[in-house]
């Protein structure tokens, strides 16, 4: 009987647990959940079940922890799998992001090409931590995909995410904001959308006063049922972005920090109509460019991330052939004190 942990911080991890969860029980081994952070505990449900203390953790034991976040104590138990929060999008730089090697972590379970290939660079650099291609969880409700005819439907709908990065949110532009109002009025799009966690409640506010019969703001972070339900995204720098064009859907991005082929990138807010009026039509060069763009970073379109992360970490507990982690003082002391655990 393996026990596993999944181990997150923001609400927005909370979605990338549930499949692994699902995948764990189906295989009639144990799951429990820690959180870092008090206030998003009120995100989880009644279907997870909570360690509310580090004592709990220890006692717990678990052979296996799965992380979805940034860092993971040392003194808990089991084998420490880095299952990411996001894709890399390019917020900031990669050594200081998704790529940012902490010397906490055992296993890396990647998402495609574009993850596994610098990871696996960095594991013959560092030699203690070993690197699977995986998938990554969190997608793996939105397969298999779902054929729909826009043609048939009475209006496209529009999805809107936004980051919560203030030099990057589309939802911290005034000239946005104010198109996005002007188009909600028109009988043109049916607009769906949701804000970052962390977004101001001033905005969040607003948003929520665009609401009528052709705006709906969704204070959510499971989006799955958000990108079926959408035609296309209006977006701007967020790994949102990437989950939802596995879909093969168009999106619109407004002056994205690394626009990619596939994007529709856009500088000012009056190319907004116009230019989800050309993610409509799916132009040809784009739909080619989102397929070359999800072949690298995420080709698996089976549903099954999860079994394959599960696969790996048995796998690894039953081989495991790796160099002990480096000391690291400094961060497992961070960590304790934020945890205010300091126990040996």
């Amino acid at each position: 009987m393996k026990k596993f942990l999944i181990y997150i911080s923001q609400p927005y991890s909370i979605p990338i647990g549930r499949p692994l969860q699902r995948e764990i029980e189906k295989r009639c081994f144990q799951v429990r959940w820690f959180c870092d952070e008090e206030t998003t505990k009120i995100h989880l449900s009644k279907e997870e079940t909570l360690l509310d203390s580090v004592p709990e953790v220890l006692d717990y034991h678990p052979d296996v922890v799965l992380v979805a976040t940034n860092v993971v104590p040392s003194f808990f138990s089991g084998i420490k799998v880095q299952i990411f929060h996001g894709f890399s999008v390019g917020k900031r730089s990669e050594s200081k992001g998704h790529f940012n090697i902490r010397g906490l972590f055992d296993l890396y379970c990647t998402q495609g090409e574009t993850t596994t290939k610098p990871f696996l660079e960095l594991q013959k650099k560092h030699k203690y931590f070993e690197v699977v291609e995986t998938g990554w969880s969190k997608v793996d409700p939105l397969f298999p995909l779902e054929s729909e005819i826009l043609s048939q439907k009475k209006k496209p709908t529009i999805m809107i995410s936004s980051t919560f990065t203030t030099r990057l949110s589309l939802a911290k532009n005034q000239e946005v904001i104010k198109e996005i109002e002007r188009l909600s009025k028109l009988e043109k799009y049916n607009f769906i959308s949701v804000l970052h966690p962390k977004m101001e409640q001033e905005i969040v506010e607003k948003f929520k006063s665009f609401q009528n019969k052709n705006f709906t703001f969704y204070d959510t972070t499971d989006l799955i049922q958000l990108f079926k339900q959408a035609d296309v995204m209006l977006s701007d720098t967020t790994s949102a972005i990437t989950e939802f064009v596995l879909q093969k859907k168009p999106v619109v991005t407004i002056n994205n920090n690394q626009p990619k082929a596939y994007m529709i990138n856009i500088l000012n807010a009056n190319e907004i109509e116009k230019s989800l009026e050309l993610a409509l039509s799916k132009p040809q060069e784009i739909m080619k460019e989102l397929e070359k763009f999800i072949k690298i970073t995420h080709p698996n379109n089976d549903g099954k991330s999860s079994a394959r992360v599960i696969d790996a970490c048995l796998d690894f507990l039953e081989n495991r052939r790796v160099k002990r982690k480096p000391l690291n003082l400094v961060r497992k002391f961070k960590i304790r004190k934020k945890l205010g655990y300091f126990n040996i």
